[in-house]
């Protein structure tokens, strides 16, 4: 049987074109990357192509751009650096953000001594925003907003504009966790100033262990990781070459056919939300529907008596989503994104992510799964 993945929020399956790509520098390209030699030239430039992409589709200089493992090392290094090199002494954040924020900013509350700020969220996962003009106008502080482009759970977007526009007012630092929607959305750091964001390869169809971070050349911090002078002395240690590459060739195919998968993944969304509106009495999907990241659907599904096994049943169905619940249930964790917008805990709520490998046929294989699963009748 096989599969059917629904959980691209969580990770994506490579791209085979990426994978030719990781490859070919496998192959061809072994030499390290500080080497004056020629073998080391070549994997230098190839670096410096690749940073030039990420640069490009920011509208960033390419010295703004730095490679790194992942989203979570962008993210600390956004926020401990800020606290340690520019003076921040306190940061405002949300507290539905991802574990890579929220545990960071614990660390930097015990051993920093710098004050936390957590926005009141309502029950669609938006933060207010009048609440944050008003920490930003009340204040003497050195300030930075810290907050999720896209919820990684409910899919509500951030009015990213705006927090921006804000933040450039009142002379506050912003810093985005951007993992979810890089290469998803269209980003330009000219027009919506931004002093940090945060990329992962592995949400795009690139590679595990590889991301980047954008700094803005304004905000001068020193090393995150101590060591050689790699990363024009920013980040030390050899680069991870085959997959600095293979991020580039994923951001690349993503940017160059981000509205036709655009289009088609919204598709896929709005098809299943139909399907679902239909055949299950009761269900409602959390998160904000009109602002929305495109590639996530949260569905909260209504009490019954299969609710408690319903991801694992779909598992053993051969069909991949994630899940979360505002208490523990089992194996699975609590989630403190549901428990902050109050989602009833009688009830279920699981996460499907698309992609554009996805089809209609997938969906229609996830519904007659349901069906099954919870003893319904089909539509």
């Amino acid at each position: 049987m096989d599969r059917i993945y629904l959980d691209n929020a969580a990770t994506t399956p490579l791209d085979p074109e990426v994978i030719k790509e990781m490859t070919l520098w496998m192959k061809e390209y072994y030499g390290n990357p500080s080497s004056i030699h020629a073998e080391g030239r070549k994997v230098r430039a190839g670096i410096e192509e690749a940073r030039k992409q990420v640069a490009n589709y920011l509208n960033a200089s390419i010295g703004e751009i730095f490679f790194t493992s992942c989203g979570t090392e962008s993210n600390n290094m956004a926020l401990k650096c800020s606290v340690r090199d520019l003076g921040v002494d306190r940061i405002i954040s949300s507290p539905i953000e991802h574990h890579c924020i929220l545990h960071t900013l614990d660390h930097l509350k015990k051993n920093s001594q710098v004050e936390i700020e957590m926005l009141n969220v309502n029950a669609q996962g938006q933060v207010d925003l009048t609440q944050l003009e008003e920490l930003l106008k009340n204040s003497g502080h050195k300030t930075m907003v810290s907050l999720m482009h896209a919820n990684n759970e409910l899919g509500t977007l951030l009015p990213f504009e705006k927090v921006s526009a804000m933040c450039l007012e009142h002379n506050a630092y912003f810093h985005s966790d951007t993992v979810q929607t890089v290469a998803h959305f269209p980003f330009d750091v000219q027009a919506t100033p931004i002093s940090f964001m945060s990329g992962s390869a592995h949400k795009f169809h690139g590679p595990k262990g590889v991301g980047f971070i954008y700094i803005n050349s304004d905000n001068n911090i020193d090393p995150f990781i101590d060591g050689g002078g790699q990363e024009r002395n920013m980040r030390a240690g050899t680069e991870n070459v085959y997959g600095i590459r293979g991020l580039s060739k994923a951001l690349t195919m993503a940017v160059d056919e981000m509205k036709e998968r655009t289009a088609f993944i919204k598709g896929l969304r709005n098809y299943l939300k139909k399907q679902l509106i239909t055949t299950i009495p009761g269900i409602k999907f959390l998160g904000d529907q009109e602002n929305y990241l495109y590639t996530v659907l949260s569905c909260n599904f209504p009490k019954h008596p299969k609710n408690e096994l319903l991801l694992l049943n779909l598992d053993l169905e051969g069909i991949s989503a994630s899940g979360g619940s505002a208490c523990t249930s089992g194996a699975e964790s609590a989630s403190h994104v549901l428990y902050e917008v109050q989602a009833d805990p009688t009830t279920k709520t699981i996460r499907f992510s698309f992609s554009h490998f996805n089809t209609t046929q997938h969906l229609d294989t996830l519904m007659e799964k349901l069906i099954k699963i919870l003893d319904l009748v089909a539509a």
